[in-house]
């Protein structure tokens, strides 16, 4: 079986001519011959990619596999658990390329360095007779408009950076009821960290809302982790008290989710240990000690005294 690489490795493909997804099952009503027009809806659940509850689509193509060896691949629309991979007009001698829900009917893929590239199966799944169509699988009674169009424009908006891509600005910390300033924090003091965090919109930066950001303090590995509360204008906050550790740590946000560009953030602060006039005068923790050092004390006193004025008595001297 030879296979041609797609979109850098993002997806295989048979090279087989004639190759179609085959559903016997989930087919449109207006396929009587092949059943390689079928009607899919098995949408990734990333709503940012493909929109808000879409509609089953039409599709008529040649089927995916995802590079096992890629974890940055994206299923977008997946076929049903009935699919299969191969021509209508030949004898199934070999294994398919995939079948069920392995097979991909769309697949994207976000790089590490946030671009994106989209790959359709077909072509008449862009056109305006399938824009137009109604959707009707073969085991329904009703039919519905074909939720292609909708569903194509959210995909292609995604992938030209029209909806999730992430920016962020305006990042603030400082002590709790004092300025932000460059000073060092002491340990233990109460800090607050905030950061405002955008997103495309249809094309428009908007305030982003997620209840899933998290900033971390950082030396080396995390001291504290906690998550961003975000206002209704997109700024994310928080607040915590530092350790009890002091050197050279980082404000850290770290986001990176499907469908949304990756967001990361550090900045770099000093934490100092107590100065020697700032610790308290009586530690409640050193009780003992002081009750201690205060007995010892008090023994020598009184041992000074018994050894200074304590005289012993003579015995009588015996008489004969």
């Amino acid at each position: 079986k030879s296979r041609t690489k797609g979109s850098q490795a993002v997806v295989s493909t048979q090279s087989t001519g004639g190759t179609a997804v085959i559903d016997h099952m989930n087919y449109d009503v207006a396929d009587t011959g092949n059943h390689v027009l079928i009607v899919a809806g098995d949408f990734t659940s990333t709503e940012v990619i493909v929109g808000a509850s879409p509609s089953p689509v039409l599709f008529h193509g040649v089927g995916m596999a995802a590079d096992s060896e890629n974890p940055l691949v994206i299923d977008i629309l997946r076929a049903s658990d009935t699919a299969y991979s191969h021509s209508p007009d030949q004898d199934i001698l070999e294994y398919p390329l995939a079948i069920g829900s392995s097979l991909l009917l769309v697949a994207g893929m976000q790089a590490r360095n946030n671009a994106r590239v989209v790959v359709f199966g077909s072509h008449d799944m862009l056109s305006d007779k399938l824009y137009n169509a109604q959707a009707q699988t073969v085991a329904s009674t009703t039919s519905q408009e074909a939720g292609n169009r909708g569903f194509v424009s959210a995909v292609a908006d995604w992938a030209l950076k029209r909806n999730g891509d992430l920016r962020f600005s305006a990042i603030k910390h400082n002590k709790v009821g004092e300025e932000p300033s460059d000073a060092a924090y002491r340990i233990t003091d109460d800090v607050e960290y905030s950061i405002i965090i955008e997103e495309m919109r249809s094309g428009k930066w908007a305030p982003f809302q997620a209840k899933d950001v998290q900033v971390e303090f950082v030396r080396i590995d995390p001291f504290v982790r906690l998550f961003l509360v975000p206002d209704s204008a997109g700024n994310f906050k928080v607040s915590f008290k530092v350790p009890d550790v002091y050197g050279v740590f980082q404000f850290k946000v770290d986001y990176d989710r499907t469908g949304y560009t990756h967001l990361f953030s550090t900045t770099q602060v000093s934490v100092r240990p107590f100065r020697h006039t700032e610790y308290e005068r009586f530690i409640p923790s050193a009780y003992p000690y002081y009750a201690s050092a205060f007995s010892m004390m008090g023994g020598v006193i009184v041992f000074s005294f018994l050894f200074l004025y304590h005289k012993d008595t003579k015995p009588a001297a015996k008489t004969e």
